[in-house]
């Protein structure tokens, strides 16, 4: 039986920036890729009427799941700003059955240390999810906002050669035409990332993240 792979984030296109490479790496190798996101990221575009921009932006996630060849997109619908309140209703619980569904051999989320706040609350939220309902998955956190992370020094690394899978990953980024302003001033990052992982270990580009569990 094929292993499933679950990344869950707060907006969309951070699956991308943060694991995009490794999930497009998985799905070639067989694994079955899912994608959970905590909102719609509606706020993004305040001019527009939210049902407007909650449609561009899951079409927008829907386009980049085939890229990266991912069998499945959930978009629960936090509201954001406000998911660590929300979590104990019915979103949360709605979080929870679709982690228990599909007990995930390995689950990637946002680093704890996050500083966006609902980076931060979706990993500690993930997190305390998956401890009591799938104690036998493997949990990995990455940063969108930095290049190299300082606080996770402790903990276990995996490291993914994504040397073959980073232009597929530009390209899933591509699918997000309305966050134009955002990835390019995020794109330094994501190549000086990539390099400097690959650098440190051999490849030409790499992911690392850090197990949580």
């Amino acid at each position: 039986m094929a292993e499933n792979v679950l990344v869950i984030c707060a907006h969309s296109d951070d699956q991308i920036l943060g694991a995009g490479g490794t999930l497009i790496k998985y799905a070639k190798e067989g694994k079955n890729v899912h994608t959970v996101l905590m909102s719609y990221g509606e706020s993004s575009h305040p001019w527009l009427k939210e049902s407007v921009t909650r449609k561009m932006r899951s079409e927008e996630s829907e386009e980049a799941n085939k890229v990266i060849g991912a069998k499945s997109l959930s978009i629960l619908g936090f509201s954001e700003g406000k998911f660590s309140g929300e979590c104990r209703g019915k979103l949360g619980k709605k979080l929870k059955e679709v982690i228990v569904r599909l007990k995930p051999n390995m689950i990637f989320t946002h680093s704890k240390e996050d500083h966006h706040p609902d980076h931060k609350t979706t990993a500690e939220i993930v997190l305390a999810i998956a401890e009591k309902y799938v104690p036998k998955s493997e949990v990995y956190c990455f940063d969108i906002w930095t290049i190299v992370k300082t606080k996770n020094g402790t903990y276990p690394k995996l490291v993914v050669d994504i040397s073959k899978e980073f232009k597929t990953k530009l390209r899933a980024l591509d699918c997000f035409e309305s966050q134009w302003l955002a990835r390019a001033m995020l794109m330094w990052s994501i190549y000086s990332k990539a390099f400097y992982h690959g650098f440190k270990n051999d490849v030409k580009y790499a992911e690392v993240f850090s197990r949580l569990r």
